[in-house]
């Protein structure tokens, strides 16, 4: 029987304060943010540190899930992966305010432990690499190194080859013929960041099947043969590709084929993903995969780090947006269960919505929202009041401009 975690009292305390402080001294946006981060983060990243993760997390199955055992095995290495790679950008930041210096110390301690018990066979948080899901989310992990340098670097050259044999191991699977074929680029993507062997195939495969043939016009891509209206675009695709071409250009290497376009694409898909965010923070309940949560808006978080997002969004425009979805997705009592740990659903507890993929592992892409906290407090993003964004100007009768398709053809 799993056995519940009490929440942390610091959490607790923090997310205390910062909900009932008077109106002139509410929190900052950012103080908020950090808040939601270590609520979500901390059930995850602390108790792999310690080793007890397996023991303590539930894991909640989608009903008609489609193999329990093995989604119930994976679902650790979900966790991981996935919250690693929301937190990661801040991990890699240094200063801020004492108590962020602090915490981010706390985390980063965890993490380097963490990460040495999911790699290590001796460990009882060893996670399961060899298979189709664990591609997945080993390249969420992989992806978390490559947006943390910080953590690659202070591993131990012990750990630093646990985790290249991990990783390894998934190039066994032969990807889906959708976004997954991005999983493995993005593990290549790794090996040539640290200078390791890397199979270039893998890379120049996927992001040629991406650039040219499966853009599908005004700012997205279908994934596989057929187009569907979900959030694919920001869950996976059009980050990935940007975590990708960096990488690969930073090496010397050029996809012009890829990057031509991408630009402009990746900026019109940032428009439209601040346009589907409603005034309250909620936005469509379409595609598979909704209970991601706030993971609906990777790409938009992800443009908002690298300093690409259009000229027609001010930084914090965006960020008024973003705080409103993080709010909206985590504000019911039935998002987080007893312990802390998050509950299938996009508001509050909902299983009936989930896919047959789903576990409680899955949940923790919705930590991909918090990328900006990689940004400085300096920086556009955080500085200053937040401004509205489309749906609350549109909606109050401002007089805002039109919206029109990209046409790169």
């Amino acid at each position: 029987m799993n056995k519940p975690i009490v929440v942390c009292t610091w959490s607790v305390v923090l997310l205390l304060g910062v909900l009932l402080m008077p109106a002139r001294a509410q929190s900052t946006d950012r103080q908020q943010w950090l808040a939601h981060l270590d609520r979500l983060s901390r059930p995850v990243i602390q108790n792999l540190a310690e080793d007890r993760l397996k023991e303590r997390m539930p894991v909640e199955l989608a009903p008609g899930i489609d193999n329990p055992a093995h989604r119930t095995d994976v679902s650790y290495l979900e966790a991981f992966g996935r919250t690693l790679c929301g937190i990661a950008p801040w991990l890699q930041l240094e200063g801020g305010n004492e108590q962020e210096v602090q915490l981010r110390e706390r985390y980063r301690k965890w993490v380097l432990r963490a990460v040495s018990n999911a790699v290590n066979p001796q460990a009882k948080d060893y996670l399961q690499w060899k298979g189709g899901q664990p591609l997945v989310d080993a390249s969420f992990f992989a992806l978390s190194l490559i947006r943390a340098p910080w953590i690659w670097e202070n591993l131990t050259e012990s750990d630093r080859q646990r985790v290249v044999y991990a990783l390894l191991q998934t190039r066994d699977v032969v990807p889906v013929y959708s976004n997954w074929i991005l999983f493995s680029a993005m593990i290549e993507a790794f090996f040539c960041r640290y200078g390791l062997p890397y199979d270039p195939v893998r890379i120049e495969y996927a992001l040629r099947t991406f650039a040219q043939h499966w853009y599908t016009g005004d700012g997205m891509y279908a994934d596989g043969m057929d187009f569907r209206l979900d959030y694919y675009n920001s869950y996976v695709i059009q980050p990935y590709m940007h975590a990708i071409l960096a990488v690969m250009e930073e090496s010397g290497k050029k996809y012009g084929y890829a990057s031509r376009d991408f630009a402009r694409i990746s900026r019109r898909y940032a428009e439209l993903q601040e346009r589907m965010i409603n005034a309250d923070g909620t936005f469509p309940v379409i595609g598979r995969s909704i209970v991601y949560r706030g993971g609906a808006f990777q790409h938009l978080a992800d443009m908002a780090l690298r300093g690409k997002l259009p000229d027609s969004l001010h930084p914090a425009q965006v960020r008024g947006a973003l705080t409103a979805v993080l709010i909206k997705t985590l504000e019911s009592p039935e998002t987080f269960n007893a312990a802390g740990w998050l509950t299938i659903g996009l508001y509050g507890r909902q299983p009936s919505i989930s896919d047959f993929y789903i576990t409680t592992g899955s949940l923790y892409l919705c930590s991909a929202i918090l990328l900006p906290l990689g940004l400085p407090e300096s920086d556009a993003f955080w500085a200053g009041e937040s401004k509205p964004w489309t749906a609350v100007k549109a909606w109050s009768g401002e007089d805002v401009k039109a919206d029109h398709a990209l046409d790169i053809h």
